[in-house]
């Protein structure tokens, strides 16, 4: 078991907390942020800390090298001063001189953001915990902090210094969200049966591979399909959608569409695909059966059989996990499978959004009842088709340091 702020004395110590505070940004190339979910939720552990007097020095990263939101954290550090009650500060640097010094000066109840850690190569590669100690930025790093907090769920599911190096190095302990996330999604074989996932959206590759452990594991008792992966589902047990909408099935599933249909053939009392869907014709949504099809236009939601259907499976569910819109919610007139499905499945015994572009979604559509978000995607779903996650692996392991 990981240790938490519970077992930490924090006053007067120097943290180190790494979070995960990426963010979308405005896209105008001025590096604001245009959404501070991400922020909001790592308020409670930096509150936290400062009001137990401890020196918060914030680890963090923001987009990939070379990608359009790779910006440096000083709108990221604005923001955090104006939601925490405590002073925050930002320095251009992660573990120079510059940074550390900075560390040492820091008061008690006060927070430092340090620059974006994949500014720096080692960031951007993985390591085993004992070969991340060793890396610059942690043992550099180490020489200034007394404890390390890990908070970053998000990324939990990746293996960089940052997140697996310091505790080989330092006492460590998993923050509030991190603990949160670990007790919502760490035990999803204990959670209430019968168990259903709904796979949505447009990451077929990735959502088939997800069925396919699920229930094979027998994690799930029952995948319900939606959005672009439902019509891949559809595809694949041989439904002819017209030549739009598989055209971007294809263009999305790749070498998965094999894998599908031999799920299909595998678990077909526990797979559900749409009975029917919607088209956009002159500007209007238009819903058409799956007897109907093909039709010209493209399918961009589930139709309301197949919304009325899938309640029907919630309304008995023990838990259900999301992950994925129904369809193209961003167009108010397809938004309409999404918004009734994940209202829907607030009926079952538990409720839980997969996070990243679910949980996107869900704000803003304004959905909310959920008994658990997450704030990650991949870590989530690594979590809910049973895998480890480094983060937590290293956390466990360097309880005793």
């Amino acid at each position: 078991m990981i240790r938490t702020l519970d077992d930490l004395d924090a006053s007067g110590t120097a943290v180190g907390v790494r979070v995960d505070i990426n963010s979308p940004l405005s896209g105008d190339g001025d590096g604001l942020l245009a959404d501070d979910a991400r922020l909001r939720a790592h308020v409670g552990t930096l509150s936290e800390l400062t009001e137990r007097n401890a020196r918060v020095a914030v680890l963090a990263h923001q987009g990939r090298p070379a990608g359009d939101e790779f910006m440096s954290l000083s709108a990221h550090a604005r923001r955090l001063d104006e939601l925490l009650d405590a002073p925050v500060e930002y320095v251009d640097a992660t573990f120079c001189k510059a940074a550390r010094d900075r560390i040492e000066t820091l008061e008690n109840g006060s927070v430092l953001v340090l620059e974006n850690t994949r500014f720096y190569s080692e960031e951007n590669m993985s390591f085993d915990p004992v070969n991340a100690a060793e890396t610059h930025l942690v043992e550099r790093l180490s020489k200034v902090l007394d404890v390390f907090v890990n908070d970053a769920f998000a990324a939990a599911h990746r293996s960089q210094p940052s997140i697996v190096g310091f505790t080989e190095r330092l006492p460590s302990f998993g923050g509030r969200v991190m603990e949160r996330e670990l007790e919502a999604l760490g035990e999803i074989r204990d959670r209430p049966s019968p168990r259903v996932y709904v796979l949505g959206g447009a990451k077929v590759d990735d959502s088939i591979e997800i069925a396919e452990t699920v229930l094979q594991s027998g994690i799930a008792d029952t995948v319900l399909t939606t959005g672009v992966v439902g019509n891949a589902f559809l595809h694949a047990d041989g439904v002819s959608l017209g030549e739009e909408t598989a055209s971007v099935v294809t263009s999305r599933a790749r070498d998965r569409l094999d894998l599908a249909e031999e799920l299909l053939d595998r678990f077909p009392d526990r797979i559900q695909t749409p009975s029917d869907v919607a088209i956009k014709r002159d500007g209007e949504r238009i819903e058409r059966s799956i007897e109907s099809l093909p039709v010209e236009q493209p399918a961009f939601d589930v139709g309301q059989e197949t919304i009325d259907t899938y309640a029907e499976v919630f309304e008995t569910a023990g838990t259900v996990v999301l992950n994925g819109p129904a369809g193209v919610f961003e167009d108010e007139r397809f938004a309409v499978g999404t918004k009734e499905l994940y209202n829907s499945a607030t009926d079952a015994g538990f409720s839980i959004v997969g996070g990243g572009d679910t949980a996107a979604a869900l704000r803003q559509l304004g959905l909310s009842g959920f008994d658990h978000v997450s704030t990650g995607g991949g870590a989530a779903l690594a979590l809910l088709t049973g895998e480890q996650l480094p983060a937590v692996t290293a956390l466990d392991s360097g309880a005793e340091n």
